[in-house]
This record gives C-alpha cells, sequence and structure tokens, in this order.
C-alpha cells in the first residue's frame, strides 16, 4: 500500500471532508459557529490527511481576527467584591489596581470596565445578565470579599481570569504571584544580613489567597535550621488584622523572632509601642506584601502590574480562540516576585 502525504492546504482538507475551506478554518480555531457533526467530520478529514497549519500564518490569522472583532469585544470586564463592612476591607490588604489592567489591556485594544458584586444588591446572577447585555465577553475577577461572591458567578458564557487563589474552587485561568518564592527569597536575605529568628504572622486569608504557599515556604525554610531557631507560624486567628494584638504579642514574647515577615499596618505599631522595640535596632520587619508607597519599609514586591498583563493575556487568548467557561485543567501563571531592601532591616 502505498504511504499517505500530508496535505499542505486548506483546500484539500475541505475536499476531502467535503466542506468549505472556511469552515475547516472556523474547526481549526474552535468556532461556536460549526456543528458537531461538521466538526467531526472536518476533524476526521484532518487526522486522514494529516494536515499541519503553519504557525506564523496562524498567529497572523489571530491577529487579522482580533481586528476585527474588537467592535464586539471591546471591553473587558474587571469585577471586584464591594462589601464595606466586610472583614477584608482593611487598610493593611491590598488589591490589583485597574489601571494596571488597563493598561496592558490597551495594548490589545481592549477598554476595561469595573463591576462591583455587592453594590447597591448587585448578586452574582444578576453582574452575569449585566455583562451580557452590554457585549461583554471577557472578564477578570478581583476576590476582595471572605463571602467568596465570585464563587457563585456564572462563568460559562465567559472567557474569564482570576487573580490570585481567593476563588479555590472556581476552575478558571489564573495569574498569581509566586510567593514560595517570595518567602524563601526573603528569609535568605534577612539571614544574609544576621537574622537567625525568622518570624511569619500573617492572616488566613493571606494564606489561602496565595493557595498556602506562605505557609508551605516558612515550614519548608525551617527544615534547614537548627530546630532552637525555628519561630511557628503565627496565623491571626480572624482576618481584621486590627483585633490581633494580643495574639500578635503573646506570640511575640513567646519565642522572640529578630524578625518578622508581616503587614506594614498595626504590627510595626505593636512592636514599638507596646514592646517599646526599635526598628530594625532591635527587630527587623518585612513587608509581605510590599508597594511603592511604603517607602521606609522593606519588602516583598508581588509585582501586580506583572501579574495583570498575565491575567490580560489569559483572557484575549481565549476571546482569540473563542474559549468560554470553566476548564479541566486552568492555566496557572506564577509571576516571580521581588525582594526590596528598606530601612526596617539591617544593612547587608
Amino acid at each position: 500500500m502505498a504511504k499517505s502525504t500530508a496535505v499542505k492546504s486548506l483546500a484539500a482538507v475541505a475536499r476531502l471532508a467535503g466542506v468549505s475551506a472556511m469552515t475547516v478554518s472556523r474547526v481549526l480555531r474552535n468556532s461556536p459557529l460549526v456543528t458537531a457533526k461538521t466538526r467531526k467530520t472536518v476533524l476526521n478529514a484532518l487526522k486522514r490527511s494529516r494536515y499541519r497549519p503553519d504557525p506564523q500564518i496562524v498567529r497572523l490569522m489571530g491577529v487579522i481576527r482580533a481586528r476585527k472583532v474588537r467592535g464586539i469585544r471591546s471591553v473587558i470586564g474587571f469585577i471586584r467584591d464591594d462589601i464595606p463592612e466586610d472583614e477584608l476591607h482593611d487598610l493593611a490588604y491590598q488589591y490589583h489596581s485597574i489601571a494596571n489592567i488597563r493598561d496592558y489591556a490597551a495594548r490589545y485594544g481592549y477598554l476595561v470596565e469595573e463591576f462591583f458584586l455587592g453594590r447597591s444588591g448587585i448578586t452574582p446572577n444578576r453582574l452575569g445578565q449585566i455583562l451580557r447585555s452590554r457585549g461583554v465577553e471577557g472578564i477578570i475577577v478581583s476576590p476582595q470579599s471572605s463571602r467568596l461572591m465570585g464563587a457563585q458567578f456564572d462563568y460559562s458564557p465567559f472567557a474569564a481570569a482570576t487573580l490570585g487563589y481567593g476563588l479555590p474552587t472556581v476552575s478558571v485561568h489564573r495569574a498569581s504571584t509566586n510567593m514560595t518564592q517570595g518567602i524563601l527569597d526573603a528569609t535568605e536575605e534577612l539571614h544574609r544580613r544576621g537574622y537567625s529568628r525568622v518570624g511569619l504572622a500573617i492572616t488566613p486569608w493571606i494564606d489561602a489567597r496565595s493557595n498556602y504557599t506562605y505557609s508551605g515556604a516558612l515550614l519548608h525554610y525551617q527544615q534547614n535550621v537548627p530546630a532552637n531557631r525555628r519561630v511557628p507560624l503565627l496565623l491571626f486567628p480572624e482576618n481584621r488584622i486590627s483585633h490581633g494584638a494580643r495574639v500578635f504579642l503573646a506570640w511575640f514574647k513567646r519565642h522572640r523572632p529578630d524578625a518578622v515577615i508581616t503587614f506594614d499596618a498595626y504590627v510595626p505599631d505593636w512592636l514599638t509601642g507596646e514592646l517599646a522595640l526599635g526598628i530594625p535596632k532591635d527587630v527587623g520587619v518585612v513587608v509581605h506584601d510590599w508597594t511603592p508607597r511604603m517607602t521606609t519599609f522593606a519588602g516583598i514586591d508581588h509585582r501586580r502590574p506583572h501579574v495583570a498583563a498575565a491575567a490580560v493575556d489569559l483572557v484575549v487568548t481565549q476571546l482569540m480562540q473563542n474559549q468560554c467557561g470553566v476548564t479541566e485543567v486552568p492555566r496557572q501563571v506564577l509571576i516571580p516576585p521581588r525582594f526590596v531592601a528598606g530601612a526596617s532591616i539591617r544593612n547587608a
């Protein structure tokens, strides 16, 4: 039997399947305009013909299609929770700036509009209706409430991504900071500066939002130091950090860390006020979630602009490929953090 050879054109595949070249093109880009029966016929023809698309042509056609559809896919929705009394609405918590998302989305030609779950009684179901009525097909979800309203949202009509691991039960693509690397980099830097008893004091939400990489990284670090230098993790009993003074002070007095990775709010005041310690003379402080406004602190920069860019990439890729809804195997993009030196720790 003669060995079959691969065909090199969509037209040849189309003739084999008995459809148009446009139909074959739609199947290759997973277009919803093709019926299941036709899709199966074309996929069988593709398999028999051993057709392999030219990746450079595919990339170029993706750009052209993206320009054509901007009129109906011009807006990406940025969804936040807005529940003022929620325990996560505290000045110690940092969230993603819509400015970063807008700046990067503009490179693709998309605008970004904010939507708020919980504001004025907006439920997940109602918000879904609003988005569909406005023709919004791509969304980025930023969980900012312990009620996890985003977990109740119907993602099936949307190309979606979420920021961090605040929605663990929702199987959509996500972008986050690699806080395993962040904690390990911070402990290494503190050791280089002469600190030997490093403690970590965070809330349950912070650990959960990172997929428990804070606590996991701390345990890994502790396996590499002598037992008498290991400071147990402090998870505050609740997410309202302002209520945690008594627990923090008891933990600190008992275990005496010489450096603490923690929040820029509340904790430094407890150290300098209640304990009368000097920073960094008596204790070093590293902010677990550093931002440029924290000019007097060392910290771990989560590089949120890069996380935002990754989330936009995930949504736009789905839009270009006509994909939507939850997925069995979501893509997870981890951005490497950056350690920032500051006046709250000793000089190297």
